[in-house]
């Protein structure tokens, strides 16, 4: 299974600002600066997130995003899904109806074991990702830094935050 980079930029992006003050935001254009990604393309994870009810973005000069929900209400599979949709992964396509020896249709009652073996795999990814929240996924990466980056991170985000975002 591959997961496009835009969900690694998404749920980065969605842990710094789990750590924003009440009604405080960064602007797309801060937080593609802090991950050195290209604005554009975390412009469109951050709009992502935004119709998913994950972000929020103030307008105008106030202009910014910050979380919707609390870490504690987001997993990390709501981030997975606002980027690359709800559907699932593995779609059949009855690839064993195919070929000189395929089967016919009304052989086919049940799913054949390689589907059901890929739905199983993909049931329990989401599982996983949807165990973990936002806030677990944020205090283990704080967790990962030294005191001195925290501090680091903690004055960037102070110097770049936008502050009154409804």
């Amino acid at each position: 299974m591959k997961i496009n980079k835009g969900v690694e930029w998404a749920v980065h992006a969605a842990a710094l600002m789990a750590g924003l003050p009440d009604k405080a935001g960064l602007s797309a254009a801060s937080l593609a600066r802090y991950h050195e990604v290209p604005p554009a393309y975390m412009a469109k994870q951050l709009q992502a997130l935004s119709r998913a009810g994950i972000a929020k973005t103030g307008k105008g000069a106030k202009g910014g995003y910050r979380l919707a929900r609390l870490p504690t209400e987001i997993s990390v599979l709501d981030i997975v899904l606002a980027v690359e949709g709800r559907g699932p992964a593995f779609r059949c396509s009855e690839i064993r109806q195919n070929g000189p020896c395929g089967l016919q249709r009304d052989a086919c009652l049940a799913p054949c074991p390689i589907a059901a073996t890929l739905w199983a795999a993909e049931a329990a990814f989401r599982d996983s990702l949807a165990r973990v929240s936002l806030a677990d996924l944020s205090f283990a990466v704080a967790r990962e830094m030294s005191p001195e980056h925290v501090s680091e991170v903690l004055v960037w985000i102070d110097a770049q935050r936008i502050d009154g975002i409804e």
